[in-house]
């Protein structure tokens, strides 16, 4: 019998101090090596996307992988790739935590359009709102002080 999986995460990291350094002009190829990242790992990318500080992503993932394995991956690779590019100059690290939530595929259209609408959504929202808002509407309990 076949092994039969749908595992839709939503990550959630940023920039260390939530400097805002990751400027738009960098973006495009910061996605493209994530994506290589998650596809080299035999993930699935949905959608990627950032701002100044903080990235989305929403993928699958292989589930022989564990999920922090994977996010240190991404995390570890793309800072070492950013660093030796000089994409973004005045990047420094990424934050050492993150967010990561499960999806059932049937929310995978609203969470794409929530990551396309990332800059409109954060003239109003902060990132730490917004953090705030993902992690109480997943139920998860959190320390305000490890939020910074």
């Amino acid at each position: 019998m076949h092994s039969y999986r749908q595992l839709l995460y939503h990550l959630v990291f940023s920039t260390r101090l939530r400097e805002p350094v990751l400027a738009s002009g960098g973006r495009r190829e910061f996605f493209k090596y994530v994506w290589g990242i998650i596809r080299n790992q035999h993930g699935y990318l949905y959608r990627i996307n950032a701002v100044a500080d903080h990235v989305h992503i929403l993928m699958s993932i292989h589930p022989s992988l564990a999920v922090a394995d994977f996010v240190n991956k991404i995390k570890s690779s793309s800072s070492k790739w950013i660093k030796e590019a000089q994409t973004f100059p005045d990047f420094n690290n990424w934050q050492e935590g993150y967010a990561i939530f499960t999806h059932s595929f049937h929310e995978k259209d609203r969470l794409i359009e929530y990551i396309i609408d990332q800059e409109e959504h954060h003239r109003t929202t902060s990132s730490l709102d917004e953090l705030r808002g993902l992690l109480q509407e997943a139920g998860i309990e959190f320390d305000e002080k490890q939020l910074i």
